[in-house]
């Protein structure tokens, strides 16, 4: 795996990386992993790599778009002297340019949300062991789906900076391609967009999967 022994990663995001995380009861500190795949992510390396000691630091804010990101970027994330750093970011990017048509200040266009992105990318390489850049996701199958037509340009957006930077690459929407076949959206996600922990669980394991978790450890 990746991560190496007392290793520090902080994943940071929008609602689906926060899940209702505690925040910190003092300066640094941050003991809480919420309710998602950040702390299925922690709960299996704690079980199947305790060796590590691998310390996880939850930076996420519902309702963040990248914009959100870089505004707190130094204190949320360089402060913290990470080794590794995990980036889910985007949904709200999108979705606010569909759940709120009218209100255009709210919208990040992909050319912002492309810009930006490689802006925290290049300001953090050079301090940490590395990134792992997932993607956002719409949990619907329709590819022809509006929203979920505009999410895959963003995605793309994400692969394409993963493999400029050399990061590690986490394709969470593909993650879901195999579940939807058996899953209908609603039960994964009533608004297509906070998963339950089946949903979860799946993007934990697709993280996984890319920092070379060996499953039969």
């Amino acid at each position: 795996m990746i991560f190496g022994q007392n290793d520090k990663l902080v994943m940071i995001g929008d609602s689906i990386t926060d899940t209702e995380r505690k925040r910190p009861h003092g300066e640094g500190r941050n003991d809480s992993y919420g309710k998602g795949y950040v702390s299925v992510v922690n709960s299996l390396i704690q079980t199947v790599y305790p060796e590590l000691a691998l310390r996880i630091i939850n930076m996420g804010i519902s309702g963040n778009t990248v914009r959100n990101l870089q505004e707190r970027w130094q204190t949320d994330v360089l402060d913290l002297k990470p080794d590794w750093v995990s980036i889910l970011i985007g949904i709200n990017d999108v979705w606010r340019q569909y759940d709120q048509p009218l209100i255009t200040e709210s919208h990040v266009y992909i050319d912002e949300y492309r810009s930006t992105l490689e802006e925290l990318i290049q300001s953090t390489l050079p301090s940490v062991k590395g990134i792992i850049l997932m993607t956002p996701f719409y949990i619907e199958p329709n590819q022809a789906d509006a929203m979920r037509s505009t999410m895959d340009q963003y995605g793309k957006v994400v692969k394409e900076l993963a493999e400029t930077y050399g990061t590690k690459f986490v394709d969470t929407q593909a993650a879901f391609t195999p579940v939807l076949e058996h899953i209908y959206p609603a039960a994964l996600a009533w608004d297509r967009v906070h998963p339950s922990l089946i949903g979860h669980s799946t993007i934990a394991r697709a993280f996984l999967r890319a920092v070379g978790f060996d499953w039969n450890k």
